[in-house]
């Protein structure tokens, strides 16, 4: 009994004190931040294992896109400061008004990105999303020279020939196509886009499950696998993985095998006796590497190899769920589809697939992108923080200044949904409306690839695969929401609500959307 007293009084004081010292240092962060507006919680918004909004508790990974401009509209400012006490007292700054992000984004010094919370990607090589600095600077200068004018042709005319050998060959030039899930047909399209313009495999779309001698699993079940569950990495040790669910079982047979196909189209390249003329990205990434003069400048096969992984994510999984919103909205807004398909017939010779050199004239299908990314960009908080003590000035919709304090070692998030939804800068942001990015639009508002120096390197691929994407299938076909018996009578915004449900993985996705397509 004294030997039990012994341990516990000390241990209660501990935590007693412990409890204290984690409350005060709370308080000081607030107080550091001049109890500016936002969230007080005991949960940072970036903790993995509580991911979940709970007033109080946390306000949740998703809350820029689930809440919108709402929380800044309501504080009457467009940037919160939230507080948290666990794990640590932090400050953390969203950010939703354009002037402020212009400033952090193009301060790279001053507010550098925050590295660590892109762990998940790193789990293959560090790369040229993990790094900052020197050694950012260092992997962009092998990685940039991969994105060129060559590689984007080559990403239109194998787009235009992988959607053409899903029309003729899969939906078979069918009247009527049904689709139990838009998702599938475009991770599909943009799985065998990568496949070739990155890495210049092909793969078919009868030989869709192929498995290769020597595999347990095809290349396209193993990316998929990964880049879906790639959160297990941060979130679980390996030996759980291996021995966990069957979920984390064959998450962790993907991972082997994804390792191993990279290295191996890797390997196969750089012993290629007949080297050819190539313009896909590991060939353009291998070329811009072995060319390096600089020895210490060189990437290790490691970093190759993460630089390869990134590219593969990147050019598939967030294109593919952009892609899939598209075609939601489109079935959505019908006389917004329509003005699409006429300007495509306006633009396009009759019964002709477009060609690359008519990409820019395609601005509606570029508008029709834009106006998805405004509702749904791939990256929800672009995280960034403070090197030093500074200073926000911002100016509200009252007209009235306030400048706001921001110590040393703050976080910073650019709210990017939230921007893309202020009522200060978009017209009737709940719409969809494309025509909106066909003239003026606020482009400091509108940030679906990041902004300055640490902008997204493979915009311009993402853009031409999915303009050649959606120019050719609404050239050809009607998209409707297909029609369930139990979901009959249900309100235009009940049905609008129910397609665009969204999960998360690396980026948000809609979770079932049934469409059909009807030929022209």
């Amino acid at each position: 009994m004294i030997l039990s007293s012994q341990v516990l009084v000390p241990l209660i004081l501990f935590c007693f004190f412990n409890a204290i010292d984690r409350f005060l240092k709370f308080r000081q962060a607030v107080r550091a931040v001049n109890n500016w507006p936002g969230y007080r919680t005991l949960l940072s918004a970036s903790f993995l294992y509580f991911p979940f909004q709970v007033p109080g508790i946390s306000p949740g990974q998703l809350w820029p896109f689930q809440t919108k401009h709402r929380y800044f509209a309501r504080a009457g400012w467009d940037v919160l400061a939230a507080v948290n006490l666990l794990p640590s007292a932090e400050v953390m700054f969203y950010i939703a008004d354009p002037a402020v992000v212009k400033e952090v984004v193009g301060a790279r010094t001053r507010f550098p990105k925050i590295t660590k919370l892109y762990h998940s990607v790193k789990t293959f090589g560090s790369n040229i999303m993990v790094t900052e600095g020197e050694e950012w600077k260092r992997h962009r200068k092998i990685a940039a020279p991969a994105f060129s004018e060559r590689n984007y042709r080559l990403v239109w005319d194998e787009t235009i020939r992988i959607v053409d050998d899903l029309i003729q060959n899969v939906w078979n030039d069918k009247e009527v196509v049904e689709l139990p899930n838009i998702l599938d047909v475009t991770v599909g399209i943009t799985l065998r886009i990568i496949g070739v313009a990155g890495f210049g495999r092909r793969i078919l779309w009868v030989e869709d499950n192929v498995v290769p001698p020597g595999y347990s699993m095809s290349f396209k079940d193993a990316l998929f696998y990964v880049s879906h569950y790639i959160i297990f990495k941060v979130v679980f040790p390996d030996w759980l993985i291996r021995w966990g669910t069957p979920t984390m079982r064959r998450f962790a047979l993907a991972f082997d095998e994804l390792n191993k196909y990279l290295r191996e189209m890797v390997q196969d390249r750089r012993t290629a006796k007949v080297r050819e003329e190539r313009h896909d990205l590991l060939s353009n990434l291998l070329d811009a590497n072995e060319g390096e003069l600089d020895t210490a400048a060189k990437l290790t096969e490691s970093e190759v190899i993460g630089n390869i992984f990134i590219f593969l994510v990147a050019g598939y999984e967030t294109t593919a769920h952009t892609l899939a919103y598209a075609f939601i909205l489109l079935a959505l807004y019908p006389d917004e589809q329509e003005k699409f398909y006429q300007s495509l017939k306006a633009t396009l010779p009759s019964d002709q697939s477009p060609t690359y050199a008519e990409f820019n004239s395609l601005s509606y299908a570029m508008a029709v992108l834009n106006e998805t990314l405004r509702h749904f960009p791939p990256v929800m908080v672009v995280p960034k923080e403070c090197a030093e003590d500074t200073a926000f000035t911002l100016t509200n919709t009252a007209g009235k200044t306030a400048t706001i304090p921001v110590p040393a070692g703050s976080g910073i998030g650019i709210c990017v949904p939230s921007m893309h939804f202020n009522p200060r800068y978009w017209d009737d942001p709940e719409a969809f409306k494309p025509e909106r990015f066909l003239g003026n639009y606020p482009r400091d508002a509108f940030l679906p690839f990041s902004a300055g120096a640490r902008g997204c390197i493979g915009r311009r691929f993402a853009e031409t695969e999915s303009v050649a994407v959606l120019s050719m299938i609404i050239s050809r076909y009607k998209v409707e929401v297909q029609e369930e018996p139990q979901f009959a009578g249900e309100t235009f915004e009940q049905r609008k609500a129910r397609l665009l449900k969204s999960q998360n993985s690396l980026t948000i996705y809609p979770e079932r959307a049934p469409l059909v397509f009807k030929r022209r």
